[in-house]
């Protein structure tokens, strides 16, 4: 299976000058836990959650802070005609939750192991990747 036949294709974005604040406010409003950071439609960073949790809140700033200032820059992509066992591979490998998928340079979608987990198919990939991922590492933001 590839990747094109479960990722998300509606996928909200921002630019790097975008506040903090506005990248919170996105996730909840869709409902998800990372928004990609591009310029020009091409993906140049990544913000989390976690992200924002980590880097602006337990620091004690505020959500004013530009996303450029949290986000995680080139982050490991995938495309569309990647097989859906090599995504699970690269997530667990380098133990993230959701992977951008661009073509062209240009962000078309995003694979969650959610997307892979309610493919019948592929439920024993995400129990692997989740398990990998979720294993402890050293402080990885000093």
């Amino acid at each position: 299976m590839k990747i094109r036949d479960i990722m998300s294709r509606q996928v909200a974005s921002l630019n790097t000058d975008d506040s903090v604040e506005r990248a919170a406010q996105l996730m909840k409003d869709y409902n998800v836990g990372s928004i990609p950071i591009c310029t020009n439609n091409s993906i140049v960073g990544i913000v989390t959650d976690r992200d924002i949790a980590l880097r602006t809140v337990a620091s004690g700033d505020d959500g004013a802070r530009q996303v450029k200032d949290v986000m995680t820059a080139n982050p490991v992509v995938g495309t569309p005609d990647m097989d859906v066992h090599d995504a699970v591979r690269i997530m667990s490998e380098k133990q993230i939750r959701r992977l951008p998928i661009v073509e062209n340079n240009n962000l078309v979608g995003m694979v969650s192991l959610g997307d892979i987990s309610v493919e019948p198919k592929l439920q024993d990939n995400a129990e692997i990747a989740l398990k990998n991922i979720s294993k402890p590492t050293a402080n990885r933001f000093s």
